[in-house]
């Protein structure tokens, strides 16, 4: 019996091959090709182990544009990356579709870390140039892991996984970075991960804790609240400092999950302190670019039964800015629940006076690195001084931070300065070191 209809057209073998080898997408070759030239290259040169170089170049915000615009749109840059690519890279180089919005590299003739470094760089202005779109144009950065062969790894799998944590490095330290392996990378990335998994289990097991430091007014010393600052001592690590630890919660996604701990720790001991007394807590970018920020902060409050009129949220213009739109809600919101919002590292930012037009903050928080020269430094007491009259002129409180004499106060005294913070008043203390503060320094404390 005949079939029916046009018979399946014959598909070659070579056709089968170059389909299992290729990106039907972009026209790249795939992994299966990279992994084969890599291991044909590294056999030719297995004797006289000349050096070669591997590179994965990941696209920075590629997930968002494609989420806004659609696969179609995400597609078509996709292809237009490749194009650009094949265009751009050396004579005898290659260039792959590694997977999703990553690109992988051969370069037989970059034998070191700045010719890598060289190639890298232009590869990156290469695709930093807009994008067409039809209506509309899109820019895009790209972050860069290089590996070079035999040093980063004698193997196909050894060498990937090399260009993997430099580009995961890469990664780490922002957009449009270029990271070229090595044995020092490859202990702070193992470092890095360590301290991760130790940090989870340390908010799981509660064992991140809040300490407390007074905030007064400078003209009378008496305290008027406290700043709760993350402490976190691991058995193995010992101190961590939170320069560290809160930075790689933000960027390894959990933030809100150690934030939240720290609220609730720090709300719980504020119920022992005199009701007037405030509270005061840092929130991150992060945490102003999610839209549920509000909800986890009012529902802590609410779970441990703290007033919101007595917290006060620190934020720094930087975080303000990486997403100004959901910041404005976020603060808009809260401060109609009664927290009050504290603009903190006031001065080293860019645009700093635009932001209090632009935004509504109740308190405005001086950089130490004013404060810390205001007697030695005439231009940083000028500095001083002007902020403290402007935030007059705005109805805005003002804090001092950074106080570690008594000549210090004493100009901050002189020029009118509300409230102030620092070693000279007090360091930073767990919540029972704070209570007996609270018994030394507060007029008729009494403990709840």
């Amino acid at each position: 019996m005949k079939s029916a209809g046009n018979p399946l057209p014959q598909v070659s073998q070579n056709e089968l091959q170059a389909m299992a080898y290729s990106d039907p997408l972009t026209g790249l070759g795939n992994r299966y090709r990279l992994r084969d030239k890599v291991r044909l290259l590294a056999a030719e040169r297995a004797q006289d182990p000349a050096p070669f170089t591997i590179c994965i170049a990941n696209l920075d915000g590629f997930k968002p544009i494609n989420d806004l615009f659609g696969a179609e749109a995400g597609d078509e840059i996709l292809c237009q990356v490749a194009h650009r690519l094949k265009a751009c890279i050396p004579d005898g180089a290659t260039v792959t579709r590694h997977e999703g919005d990553e690109f992988a590299f051969i370069l037989p003739l970059v034998f070191e870390r700045t010719g890598a470094e060289r190639i890298g760089q232009m590869i990156k202005d290469v695709l930093s140039a807009p994008y067409d779109l039809g209506d509309r144009n899109v820019r895009l950065s790209a972050s860069f892991g290089f590996a070079i062969y035999p040093f980063a790894g004698a193997d196909f799998e050894e060498l990937l996984k090399s260009a993997e944590t430099a580009l995961y490095r890469s990664k780490r330290r922002g957009r449009g970075q270029i990271t070229v392996y090595s044995r020092e990378i490859a202990q702070e990335m193992k470092r890095a991960t360590q301290l991760e998994q130790a940090l989870r289990n340390a908010i799981i097991a509660d064992a991140v804790d809040v300490h407390f430091q007074p905030i007064v007014g400078v003209a009378d010393g008496a305290v008027v609240g406290f700043e709760a600052l993350a402490r976190w001592i691991d058995a193995d690590l010992g101190s961590v400092s939170p320069a560290v630890f809160v930075p790689l919660a933000e960027e390894r996604g959990f933030i809100d999950a150690l934030s939240e701990t720290l609220l609730r720790k720090a709300a719980e001991a504020a119920l022992s302190w005199p009701r007037e007394l405030f509270l005061s807590f840092n929130l991150s970018s992060a945490q102003l670019m999610d839209p549920g920020t509000t909800e986890t902060i009012l529902s802590t409050l609410a779970r441990v039964g703290l007033d919101p009129y007595r917290l006060e949220l620190e934020i720094t213009e930087t975080a303000v800015m990486t997403s100004a739109d959901t910041a404005q809600r976020i603060i808009t919101d809260l401060r109609r629940q009664g927290v009050r919002i504290a603009l903190d590292d006031f001065g080293t930012g860019q645009s700093s006076l635009g932001r209090l037009r632009d935004f509504t903050f109740d308190k405005v928080k001086i950089d130490r690195a004013f404060v810390s020269r205001i007697t030695t430094d005439r231009a940083s007491e000028h500095i001083v001084k002007a902020i403290i009259a402007m935030c007059q002129g705005l109805d805005l409180e003002v804090v001092a931070e950074g106080i570690e004499t008594w000549t210090d106060a004493n100009k901050l005294k002189e020029l009118g300065c509300g409230m102030g913070q620092g070693y000279f008043y007090g360091k930073p203390a767990d919540s029972a070191a704070t209570l007996r503060y609270l018994h030394e320094h507060y007029r008729d404390f009494v403990t709840l």
